[in-house]
């Protein structure tokens, strides 16, 4: 089905409710974060909690890697507080270079990299044409832009029939 194109492999509550263990076990080398409503509230700065995720995952032996279509300021100054990731700014998300150019400086694959954001149209998309894993975490803030606000209303059918489809196949998707 056309729509099943934006489901994402999982859902979690949070980026920071998410089982980096079992990733990791899974074999997931390289982690591609957004950051606005994925890691803080949009334009937020990098909070302790951000910054002790990314220290953890760095002990844990995984390569992250902050992709966002904002500017360079916003996106390195993120990337320099929360320390132990590269970053790639105006990353142009759905298309796939952003994605394929993470996974590069990470050296991994799309079988050894997961991707965690907000958005269904432009991070779960952009993942999953590129061959990517998904997790989609639901928004931190409902403070945002207007065109974002627009493609949430898209977005809210999307998910309507993500979530009818996982409980009716149940949660694993079987």
């Amino acid at each position: 089905m056309f729509i099943e194109r934006f489901y994402p492999e999982t859902y979690a509550r949070s980026a920071y409710d998410v089982d980096y263990d079992s990733l990791r076990k899974s074999g997931i080398r390289g982690i591609i974060f957004d950051i606005d409503n994925t890691l803080v509230p949009h334009g937020a700065p990098a909070d302790g909690r951000a910054k002790e995720l990314f220290k953890r995952l760095h002990y844990m032996g995984f390569r992250c890697l902050l992709l966002s279509n904002n500017r360079e300021k916003r996106v390195k100054s993120f990337a320099d507080s929360v320390k132990y990731t590269d970053y790639i700014y105006k990353g142009n998300k759905p298309l796939k270079s952003g994605f394929i150019e993470s996974m590069k400086r990470m050296r991994t694959l799309p079988s050894s990299t997961v991707l965690i954001g907000d958005q269904l149209f432009t991070d779960v998309w952009g993942a999953k044409r590129c061959g990517i894993r998904s997790i989609l975490v639901q928004r931190i803030n409902n403070r945002e832009e207007i065109q974002i606000v627009i493609k949430r209303f898209f977005e809210s059918i999307v998910l309507y029939y993500y979530f009818k489809d996982r409980n009716r196949k149940g949660k694993d998707g079987r």
